[in-house]
């Protein structure tokens, strides 16, 4: 049975059926089995999702934007399942920054300032130190580009309090990746970002 939801999930895959159905027979691939045979399997299935990720972000650039981060999604939904929390981090990322870059023609797709605070605290608390550093230069660019008015409202209080969070979570984070030599985010996507942004 195990057997056949793997190469069903193969299939899937190779037919490029990047959707929610795909992603429910890979769950239902890691519910049946015991603790030794799930890790075998975790770790076979890590590196037939990466190599397909890889290959997946290599074919997207002819591909509408939607269709580009539905793909990257996909695959941090898969890379979520199998609990490979690297490239898991490593696709938000590059679905974060494919939108920043693509809202400069569609409003729509940028990426707000909690959203970057939020990946930087999840790369942080997974010891992506300079990723998270990163993450908030985006989160303070929204601000540049939006300029607080520096008045008593309500918002531009909330900015100002942002910004000052932001800014304390990149300092803890250069800090943190200045004492681990700079660890840098997965040796795995080095060099491989998003086509056409």
């Amino acid at each position: 049975m195990v057997a056949q939801q793997i190469a069903l999930f193969h299939s899937q895959i190779n037919k490029k059926r990047f959707n929610d159905d795909s992603l429910r027979i890979l769950e239902s691939v890691l519910a049946s089995n015991d603790v030794k045979s799930l890790f075998q399997l975790r770790s076979t299935l890590k590196e037939f999702i990466r190599s397909e990720s890889l290959s997946a972000i290599r074919h997207i650039a002819a591909k509408t934007v939607d269709q580009q981060l539905s793909t990257l999604e996909f695959f941090v939904g898969a890379f979520a399942i199998i609990g490979d929390i690297e490239s898991c981090l490593a696709l938000r990322y590059e679905a974060l920054v494919l939108r920043e870059h693509k809202s400069q023609i569609h409003q729509w797709l940028q990426v707000s300032p909690v959203e970057w605070l939020n990946f930087a605290e999840q790369s942080l608390d997974n010891c992506f130190y300079a990723i998270a550093a990163k993450a908030c230069d985006y989160g303070l660019s929204c601000f540049h580009k939006n300029e607080i008015v520096r008045s008593k409202t309500d918002e531009s209080c909330e900015n100002l309090q942002l910004i000052e969070k932001i800014t304390k979570l990149k300092n803890c984070a250069l800090t943190l990746a200045a004492s681990r030599s700079g660890m840098f985010l997965s040796t795995y996507f080095n060099g491989i970002s998003c086509p056409e942004k």
